[in-house]
């Protein structure tokens, strides 16, 4: 007898594993455009900082990232089974927050360029911690957003399952996508570091010495494509978000891109959604941007009426 009960344990643990297994390959499907954004816009995030600082920088973030799961699973899984009806309006908050931070970039380069960043600023100052500081705060903040849709959709594949087999996958999903994202955006901030390397230690006609001038050159537009794809990523996350939470944008995008995907080859029909959910994006973040530009204008005036 107790060799059946434990042969039985056995198999239901078996069982167990296999079905957390196989829930987190879904989940790990359905996340993986966001993951790709996440990487754009993080990678993007940490550049700017001096060489020797990349990696220190790169490894902060991945900490604050860390936190941010660590808060945001337990809190998931509270808010699914005690107050479900919060997650709509907190992914929204998260979306217009997105599109806000994207148009805000936006609006500064294009309608005040003559305005010094942060890194300007700490040029000038030398206060380069001030900067760094400003940078990991930044992308942290950035990373809890895309980390809690992460979530809320990894969420969506395990709801019917039991608590155990939840917060197991939810787990895994954070703890891969937390080493995964850092673990590529690392290696993008030093690909210049590994071509000078190669340059360094290897003559021509030596092929290493090529490929490190093909890296040194490649890097500056990498890090700046990396940065047009971020800013896109924000308004086509963001704009993601808000449309599946509105039932009438969403069946408009839908049927707009039904009609575009008409005149697309079938491996491009993602594109018109992607694009459409990114415009739309666009639309909300300019909005934003009005309205908090005219309330600072309104306090302003108000303060000097004081």
């Amino acid at each position: 007898m107790a060799g059946a009960s434990l042969f039985s344990l056995l198999d239901d643990i078996a069982t167990l594993l296999d079905d957390i297994a196989v829930m987190s390959k879904v989940a790990a499907k359905k996340t993986a455009g966001v993951l790709g954004d996440d990487l754009a816009l993080n990678a993007q995030q940490v550049s700017g900082v001096s060489a020797d600082r990349e990696l220190p920088v790169v490894w902060a973030v991945a900490k604050g990232s860390m936190l941010n799961k660590v808060i945001l699973v337990p809190a998931a899984l509270i808010i699914s089974a005690l107050m479900p009806a919060l997650i709509l309006p907190m992914l929204m908050l998260g979306g217009v927050y997105l599109c806000f931070e994207g148009a805000e970039k936006i609006v500064e380069n294009y309608l005040h360029p003559k305005v010094a960043d942060s890194e300007i600023a700490a040029e000038q100052t030398g206060d380069w911690q001030e900067y760094e500081n400003t940078k990991i705060k930044g992308a942290i903040r950035t990373d809890f957003i895309l980390s809690a849709e992460i979530i809320v959709i990894s969420l969506g594949t395990v709801a019917t399952a039991s608590l155990l087999s939840q917060f197991t996958v939810l787990s895994i999903i954070a703890v891969a996508m937390t080493v995964g994202v850092y673990g590529l955006v690392a290696l993008i901030v030093k690909i210049d570091d590994a071509g000078l390397h190669l340059i360094k230690h290897h003559q021509p006609p030596s092929l290493a010495c090529y490929f490190g001038r093909f890296l040194l050159g490649f890097a500056p537009y990498l890090m700046k494509t990396l940065s047009i794809v971020g800013t896109l990523a924000m308004f086509m996350v963001g704009g993601g978000i808000l449309s599946h939470g509105v039932h009438a944008v969403a069946e408009t995008i839908d049927s707009m891109a039904q009609v575009i995907n008409g005149l697309l080859v079938t491996w491009l029909h993602w594109l018109a959604p992607a694009v459409l959910n990114g415009v739309f994006g666009f639309i909300v973040g300019l909005i934003v941007v009005a309205c908090m530009m005219a309330g600072l204008k309104m306090k302003a005036r108000w303060f000097k009426k004081i």
